[in-house]
């Protein structure tokens, strides 16, 4: 009967190569319910005989392909100097003022009903 293979694996660089899938595990599983996207991780296991004397040399590879993040945008407007900015140059601005008696970023404290 064979033994399983993470008795294996865990021998591969004194256990950091089953540490280093699993945290690259966790942050594939975070990136993809981010993003919603797909993603995959890789191991790769090398065995090659390293002696006459029946030894093996193992090795190991974690490369990890999270999916791609969505970019970054914004919608600017060109000045007839070829500058980019935030507001359209060619529409007014308003000359917008607080209504006295209010404070502009709390509900009101009481409501009005109309009937």
């Amino acid at each position: 009967m064979s033994r399983p293979i993470t008795d294996t694996l865990r021998h591969i660089g004194n256990g950091v190569f089953l540490d280093t899938a699993s945290e690259q595990l966790t942050e594939l599983v975070n990136a993809v319910s981010t993003t919603g996207k797909s993603g995959k991780i890789e191991l790769t296991i090398q065995v090659k005989k390293a002696t006459k004397g029946g030894a093996m040399h193992i090795t190991g590879k974690v490369k990890l392909s999270k999916p791609a993040e969505e970019p970054m945008e914004a919608l600017l407007f060109v000045t007839p100097e070829g500058n980019l900015i935030a507001d359209n140059p060619s529409q007014q601005k308003l000359d917008l003022k607080a209504v006295a008696g209010t404070v502009s970023n709390e509900a009101p404290a009481t409501l009005k009903t109309v009937a």
